[in-house]
């Protein structure tokens, strides 16, 4: 970010911080009570604003920044890092306007939350943002993660007007609208208005400074992430083109030490012969003579 950015950043920030702190001052302080809802109307000042950064502002620049995505002429990566940042801050909006919403309806209606038209709506809002952001977490190539992102921004987007319109087509807890509503009638008056606009200036102020940061941030989650893959590929081809050095052997040569051979002499004893006897045979003559 440049040393511009920055400083509108900053200046950005500070003025949110004195409209935000101006705001509750005068919502507290100085403006009166309703004549039917006495000290709870002054959650008038704080959730329609954050309602309308969270419908309007957030998922409105997600859509826009989907649809210059997808469109062969503007693509880039900055419409999806954009749209992705306010995406991120919408959720968080959202949640708030949940939670400030249940804290007005527990002493108007008598409970918490109430499966209606308007609070339902929104909760499916809430869910398919957070399907977008799980979306965004899913390995892939980032042209193929905005592309897909985008399109799921844009489908999650419909739910829009079907939250603003909501109370208008269903029978519902909910009051009509206060300021975007059919006939476009203000219904507060005096300083109450002038207090609930400069809320509505306060939580824009506060989404612009918000969304600044974050894409902030988004980007330089991308530029670390193309470095490590640099060093990840360079390191790689630095493998593969380093030559293979033979390692030298040094032959290893054994003494052979002879080994000392003592001749065996085996005494050789003679064999005593018994000298044989020659056996004396007697001729005899025949009886009768013989002639």
């Amino acid at each position: 970010m440049s040393a511009r950015m920055r400083s509108v950043t900053r200046w950005v920030g500070a003025s949110a911080v004195v409209t935000t702190a101006l705001t509750v001052w005068l919502g507290l302080w100085v403006t009166p009570p309703a004549e039917v809802q006495g000290t709870l109307a002054r959650l008038l000042y704080l959730h329609p604003p954050i309602a309308w950064v969270a419908l309007y502002c957030a998922f409105g620049v997600a859509a826009l920044s989907s649809v210059l995505y997808l469109w062969h002429r503007t693509r880039s990566l900055f419409w999806d890092r954009l749209g992705a940042s306010a995406v991120e801050v919408g959720v968080v909006f959202t949640a708030l306007t949940l939670v400030t919403g249940s804290l007005w309806g527990r002493p108007t209606w008598g409970v918490w939350w109430t499966w209606t038209a308007r609070l339902t709506s929104t909760a499916l809002l809430l869910v398919l943002f957070l399907g977008y952001l799980a979306l965004r977490r899913v390995p892939a190539d980032p042209e193929v993660r905005a592309r897909r992102c985008a399109v799921a921004a844009l489908v999650a987007f419909v739910d829009v007007p079907i939250v603003t319109f909501s109370v208008d087509w269903w029978q519902t807890l909910h009051q009509r609208g206060t300021v975007l509503n059919p006939g476009l009638t203000l219904k507060v008056h005096g300083l109450m208005a002038w207090t609930m606009g400069l809320g509505f200036l306060a939580m824009t102020l506060v989404f612009v400074w918000m969304l600044l940061v974050r894409y902030r941030v988004e980007a330089l989650s991308d530029r670390i992430g193309d470095e490590e893959l640099e060093v990840s590929l360079s390191e790689r081809w630095a493998e593969g083109s380093t030559p293979v050095t033979p390692v030298a052997t040094t032959p290893v040569t054994t003494p052979v030490t002879p080994v000392a051979t003592t001749p065996v002499t085996t005494p050789v004893t003679p064999v005593a012969t018994t000298p044989v006897t020659p056996v004396a045979t007697t001729l005899r003559q025949p009886a009768g003579g013989g002639r």
